[in-house]
C-alpha cells in the first residue's frame, strides 16, 4: 500500500516499530487500561507479524509530523450473503490524547470507507463498546447506523 496525505496527515501501513505506539493508545481509556499490557510483550509482535503477513489485513497508522497519532485495523471479509459481497470490518480505531477533538477520526473513517469503497466492498461495519456514549455519536455523525446487537463471549 501507498501511503496518503491528507492535509497535514499520512495514512499508511503500520511498521513494527510503530507497535508500542500503537499499543500505548490502544491503552489509554478506562477500558483499554483494563486489557493491555507491557508495548514490548512479544504476544504484540506476533500478532503485528500475522496481521502484516495476511492480505486480507491492514493495520494502519495516521503520522503526523513524524508521529503516529492514530490507528485502526481494517479486515476485509469474505461472505456469501449480499450476492458474496466482500465487507470491511473496521477494529481498534484509536486517536492519540494529544490531538483528540481536532477531527482526526473523522478524517480516519471517511478514509478507511474510501479505501473499502475503492477495494469494491459493499458495506463497512464496526463495532463500539456499549459505554462509548461518544463513539456512538461520532459514527451516527458518520452514516452509521447501530441496525444490529452484538455479541461477545470472552475466552480464558
Amino acid at each position: 500500500m501507498e501511503s496518503h496525505y491528507v492535509l497535514s496527515l499520512i495514512f499508511r501501513t503500520a511498521r513494527r516499530d510503530d507497535v508500542p505506539a500503537i499499543v500505548a493508545m490502544l491503552a489509554d481509556d478506562p477500558l483499554g487500561a483494563q486489557r493491555e499490557g507491557d508495548p514490548a510483550d512479544e504476544r504484540y509482535l506476533t500478532a503485528f507479524e500475522r496481521i502484516d503477513a495476511n492480505p486480507h489485513d491492514e493495520l494502519i497508522v495516521a503520522e503526523q509530523e513524524g508521529k503516529v497519532v492514530g490507528t485502526m485495523q481494517l479486515t476485509y471479509l469474505a461472505g456469501l450473503s449480499r450476492l458474496g459481497a466482500e465487507r470491511c470490518q473496521i477494529e481498534a480505531v484509536r486517536v492519540s490524547a494529544a490531538v483528540r477533538g481536532q477531527g482526526l477520526g473523522r478524517k480516519m473513517i471517511t478514509w478507511a470507507i474510501d479505501r473499502a469503497r475503492a477495494r469494491g466492498c459493499a458495506m463497512v461495519q464496526l463495532t463500539s463498546d456499549k459505554t462509548r456514549t461518544d463513539a456512538h455519536r461520532f459514527y451516527d455523525s458518520l452514516g452509521f447506523t447501530d441496525s444490529h446487537v452484538g455479541y461477545k463471549l470472552k475466552l480464558d
